[in-house]
């Protein structure tokens, strides 16, 4: 077993591991408990009551932040020439199509967020191998295979995020930063609890979100109460 550190142990004395806390009281022990020099992500993981396994029970979507997520987003746009200006007018950081599919297949994947167009999906699909396991594969459930490239990338640099079900049906997503204030922390977290609640998919049975645990960068998990949330 791992030998805790003295700042870990002392972050696991501020709370009750077996106590469920409000979103509020939450946010608070999460900002006691961070001792990173960096400006921590503040992190939901949310288990769900889903099998990931069965096709009608994936859960996949993407919302808006209100307030962001604190990040500097990278975007790249594979796009056709006529719509390269609309997407560098919008503000994404890298345009173009054959000369990033290349460096791509060369190894380069140093954005957060990938935008493009059904007409050159079929170039963007031969990349799935080196994009999907990063989280960067576009995918019109999320917005980011669009024709209105301008829009995309506007969304992704205001805080847009995708969330996607994994196989263990947890859910895990940056709400923040530790920096944000209390109001936007719950604000964020509340909108993406309310987000992952409206895609319940209809086979689902019982109990549909499990439990909901709030964390920083390398702090340790604290449980929220259901209740708690506006979701």
């Amino acid at each position: 077993m791992a030998k805790l550190s003295k700042k870990h142990k002392e972050a696991l004395s501020k709370f009750d591991m077996n106590k469920e806390y409000s979103l509020t009281e939450a946010i608070d022990l999460v900002k006691s408990i961070t001792y990173t020099k960096f400006d921590a992500s503040v992190d939901l993981s949310v288990r769900l009551g889903v099998d990931p396994r069965k096709a009608n029970q994936m859960v996949r979507g993407s919302v808006t932040l209100p307030h962001g997520t604190g990040k500097v987003v990278k975007v790249l746009v594979l796009c056709t020439p006529d719509k390269e200006e609309e997407a560098k007018a919008a503000g994404a950081d890298f345009v173009g199509l054959d000369e990033y599919v290349q460096k791509i297949k060369g190894g380069w994947t140093d954005v957060d967020v990938v935008i493009t167009m059904p007409s050159v999906m079929p170039k963007v699909g031969a990349l799935g191998r080196i994009l999907g396991p990063r989280g960067l594969m576009p995918n019109p459930k999320t917005g980011t295979v669009t024709m209105e490239v301008g829009k995309a990338v506007q969304a992704a640099k205001a805080g847009k995020v995708d969330f996607k079900v994994d196989k263990f049906g947890i859910i895990h997503s940056a709400v923040g930063k530790v920096s944000f204030d209390n109001t936007q922390l719950t604000d964020n977290a509340n909108e993406l609890l309310n987000a992952i609640a409206k895609l319940r998919p209809a086979s689902v049975k019982g109990n549909y979100v499990k439990s909901i645990y709030l964390s920083s960068t390398m702090s340790p998990g604290i449980a929220i109460d259901n209740k708690s949330v506006n979701a």
